[in-house]
Formats: structure tokens, C-alpha cells, sequence
């Protein structure tokens, strides 16, 4: 493997460490719908802020989410909605093993 190849396969492995987590699934799921305040998923989330501002850093960091400033709240968004194209990838391969699986013991 050369060395331009090693590095376009480490950032998609980062961004796809940044998905790795249930939290961070669900806030993808929540801001694909709108955008939402750090208090707002919080509460969703139902953790403490400090918690849901690090799931959030971890996602703005690998390019997946961005943050507006409206007055004293910062609101999170989808930068890139393509991920769900992902997502709905990944619930292919969890139909298909299941009917492998399924399929085992019938």
C-alpha cells in the first residue's frame, strides 16, 4: 500500500470511528431531521452536557456535523446528509446477516 492510498484509508477510518458510538448514531438520526441545540440533546440523549458536547466535538471534528452560533446557543447540524446513505448501507448488512443467520437454523 503507498503512502497517499495508507492516508485516504486512515481519514475514512476516522470518520467511521466518529460514527462508532450509539450516541453519536443518535444524534446523526436527530439532527438528519433538524437542527438542535447542545441542551436540546441533551435532553434527548440523557446525559449531562459535558458528555453530549464531546460526542459532538467528535463528530465536528471528522466533518460530519457543524455548529451555528444564534445568540448564547450553539445549534448543530448535518454538514454532510450523504451520511445517511451510510446508515441505510449498514441496515442492508444487518437484514442480510440476518436472514443468513435465519437461515442457519431453518
Amino acid at each position: 500500500m503507498d503512502i497517499k492510498k495508507k492516508a485516504q484509508l486512515e481519514a475514512h477510518a476516522k470518520i467511521i470511528k466518529a460514527l462508532a458510538h450509539p450516541t453519536r448514531l443518535f444524534m446523526v438520526e436527530e439532527l438528519s431531521k433538524q437542527e438542535r441545540c447542545v441542551f436540546e440533546l441533551t435532553q434527548m440523549v440523557g446525559a449531562d452536557m459535558s458528555t453530549v458536547s464531546k460526542h459532538l466535538s467528535v463528530l465536528k471534528q471528522a466533518g460530519i456535523v457543524k455548529d451555528d452560533k444564534h445568540g448564547t446557543q450553539i445549534f448543530y447540524k448535518l454538514k454532510v446528509p450523504c451520511i445517511l446513505k451510510f446508515m441505510s448501507c449498514v441496515e442492508d448488512v444487518l437484514k442480510i446477516n440476518a436472514k443468513d443467520h435465519l437461515a442457519l437454523i431453518l
